[in-house]
């Protein structure tokens, strides 16, 4: 069964929702290095996808250095990837940005925005220091 919890949603590229399910899996410490990541074959079945987009999204996870091919045993997760040089800069260009214009377009205050970031923030950070605690 795979370990990746999400629902997907209209609108918002499928290969993308993997692939953050499966980002999110590996920094809350519910995946861990070394731990086996499932074949193509059965990320397909278990979410429901097309078989290609499961390949998609696990060659994107390999050349992000989230995953590694071993030979003999197959995928794995491997360490956290250092960060690469723009990664940042794009993170807060782009990510931030889509941030502040939903919560601007809800009407929401920048303290309630700080509020519910520090609070998802526990919630994916807290499993990650026990695993490795």
């Amino acid at each position: 069964m795979t370990p990746l919890r999400f629902q997907l949603k209209a609108g918002e590229p499928i290969i993308d929702q993997v692939i953050f399910a499966a980002k999110k899996a590996f920094i809350s410490g519910e995946l861990l290095p070394g731990e086996p990541f499932p074949s193509v074959r059965a990320l397909a079945s278990d979410l429901k996808i097309h078989p290609n987009t499961a390949h998609k999204a696990i060659q994107y996870l390999i050349q992000d250095r989230w995953l590694e091919v071993r030979q003999g045993i197959g995928t794995v997760v491997a360490r956290r990837p250092e960060p690469r040089r723009g990664d940042r800069k794009r993170l807060l260009q782009q990510e931030v940005e889509h941030i502040v214009v939903e919560a601007i377009r809800v009407e929401l205050k920048l303290p309630e925005l700080l509020e519910a970031i520090e609070e998802q923030w526990a919630k994916i950070e807290k499993p990650q220091e026990a695993a490795l605690g």
